[in-house]
Parts: structure tokens; C-alpha cells; sequence
């Protein structure tokens, strides 16, 4: 037996060991696994619909071959530059506005030493993650009422006129970035939480004898020790620069306000479920998917070369 074969027989028996040693553990991903296979994996089959001018009638084998005459359809169409623009912009605001949010919740949580209050206090900031999206659009749809909404009666308790928010333009980046805060910093803390609790409660005690406060002790033990966790979730956010919560958007948004509202996803939506437009909502999506890999590529590559954190 050459030395190769018994490194590689050695290393196949080490992985059958481990996986006999955490068995559970691997039962576990099988749903995991299935659910990907399933939904993200086998759809790439449909790929091909980006190339054809597909009929549900023909299906794939006999819709014509049309190359990348659907790709040129977007590129040169009316909605491409605005779409791409709603996209970023919403976005971007969210990175700016957002992401910071659920990192300052955990360290507000990671202060509170009085553990049921603070075990109430996080159920309460997680308990919108758990409400249908259905239901917190109709929160903010009956919130925005300019009849009985609350915001247009406090501004009609000061003299003001009713606003409808939900049809103008401007207020609807707000609108989204607000709402999206409030669904989901306090479940986004869960993450940085948990990573705050696995840090070495010595290196808090040795800011405590060097005569730091509390400041000093977030500042020189629980920010750098949150650093490679913000890397990681920073990198994921850059990925998904080009992918927007469209069931949000299609649930609040009106044909009054695409012109800041509409985004790609809702796009593919219309395309594909209103049209019957198969062939350049698949392109649409595929385009979508290949700046996002561009795009996470990207950032994982530039944080292993400033930071050495990456996901691959």
C-alpha cells in the first residue's frame, strides 16, 4: 500500500468516525439538505427558460431558442435603470440605517444583568420576526390611514393635514427601511448576543482593574469581540445587495409609487405571475443571481485580505 492510499483510507475512516459520533447531528441536516436540494438546487433546470421565448404549451423542448435576446430585452427596456436603482438604494439604506440596529440591541441586552428582564426584553423585540408579513403590512398600511391612522392623527391633533403616505413617492423608502427595522433587528441580535456571551468574562475583568467603566469595557472587549461575527453577517448583506424583501413591496407598494418603489424582485414578480412573461422574468432573476455572486465574492474576498474573516 503506497503512502497516498493509506493517508486517504485513513482520513475516510476519520470522517465515518465522526459522523457515526455525531449522528444526531447529521439527522438533523437532512431536512436542511432536503429543503435545498429541493427548492434551490433542482429549479436550476429552469435556467433555460432565460434563452428561450418559452410557451407553456410547447414547454422547454419545444419553445424556440432565442440566445440572450431576453437579456438585451431588459437591459434596453424602460424599467431597467429604475429598477436597478430601487434596489441599491433600498438596499444601501438599509446597510446605513439597519444593520447597525440589531449590534447595539446586543450590546444593550449584553448590559442588562437582571436575567428574567432581560429574557422579557428580548422576547418582546423578537416577537415581530414571528408575524406574518401579511400582517405587519397591515399594521402599517392601518398605522398610515389617513383617516384613523395614528401618525395622521397626532399629525391632525397639531392642525396638519392628513398625509396618505402609502401613495406618495417619497415616503416610501422610509416606510420600508422603518419596517424592516422593526420585523427584524431584535431576532438579527440573537446572533451578535450569542456571540457576546461566548467571550472570556476575564478579559472584562482586566478592563475593571485597569479602572475602565462600562464604555471602556464594550469598547476594548465587546466590539473587537463581535468583529469577526459583524464581518461575516456584513459580507451576507453585501450579497444581497440585489435581492429586496419583494413581499413587502408588492403588499405595500402602488403603481402611484413604482417609480421609487418598484425593485427587481417585484418586477419578476409581475413578469412572471400577472404577464405570463416565463422566459424574461427567469432572465431577469438569473441576472439578479450573478451580480449577487459577484457581489458576495467580492466582499468575502477583500474581508479575508483586511481582516481574515471570510465565509469560504
Amino acid at each position: 500500500m503506497t503512502p497516498t492510499a493509506g493517508k486517504t483510507r485513513t482520513q475516510t475512516q476519520r470522517f465515518w468516525h465522526s459522523v457515526l459520533r455525531d449522528k444526531h447531528l447529521y439527522l438533523m441536516m437532512i431536512p436542511f439538505l432536503l429543503w435545498y436540494i429541493i427548492f434551490c438546487y433542482k429549479p436550476f433546470g429552469g435556467l433555460v427558460l432565460a434563452f428561450q421565448d418559452y410557451k407553456p404549451l410547447l414547454g422547454i423542448e419545444g419553445s424556440e431558442w432565442v440566445g440572450l435576446e431576453n437579456f438585451k430585452t431588459f437591459f434596453t427596456g424602460p424599467f431597467f435603470w429604475r429598477l436597478i436603482r430601487n434596489t441599491l438604494l433600498l438596499n444601501i439604506y438599509n446597510l446605513i440605517f439597519g444593520f447597525p440596529v440589531p449590534i447595539i440591541l446586543a450590546l444593550l441586552f449584553n448590559e442588562i444583568h437582571h436575567s428574567k428582564l432581560r429574557t422579557v426584553v428580548q422576547t418582546i423585540s423578537y416577537m415581530p420576526r414571528f408575524i406574518s408579513t401579511v400582517v405587519i403590512a397591515g399594521l402599517v398600511v392601518n398605522f398610515l390611514s389617513p383617516s384613523s391612522g395614528i401618525i395622521n392623527t397626532f399629525i391632525k391633533m397639531f392642525g396638519g393635514e392628513p398625509i396618505y403616505f402609502l401613495t406618495r413617492p417619497e415616503f416610501f423608502r422610509p416606510i420600508y427601511v422603518l419596517q424592516g427595522i422593526w420585523s427584524g433587528a431584535g431576532f438579527g441580535s440573537v446572533i451578535y448576543y450569542s456571540s457576546l456571551c461566548s467571550i472570556d468574562t476575564e478579559l472584562y475583568e482586566a478592563v475593571m482593574i485597569d479602572g475602565g467603566g462600562r464604555w471602556k469595557q464594550i469598547w476594548h472587549v465587546a466590539l473587537p469581540g463581535l468583529l469577526p461575527t459583524i464581518a461575516i453577517m456584513l459580507i451576507m448583506q453585501i450579497g444581497n445587495l440585489m435581492n429586496v424583501g419583494y413581499e413587502m413591496i408588492i403588499l405595500l407598494y402602488q403603481p402611484v409609487t413604482y417609480e421609487t418603489a418598484d425593485v427587481i424582485g417585484s418586477y419578476v414578480y409581475r413578469l412572471g405571475m400577472e404577464q405570463a412573461n416565463y422566459s424574461l422574468s427567469t432572465a431577469v432573476g438569473l441576472f439578479n443571481g450573478v451580480i449577487s455572486l459577484i457581489l458576495v465574492t467580492s466582499a468575502n474576498f477583500v474581508s479575508r485580505k483586511l481582516g481574515d474573516v471570510s465565509i469560504f
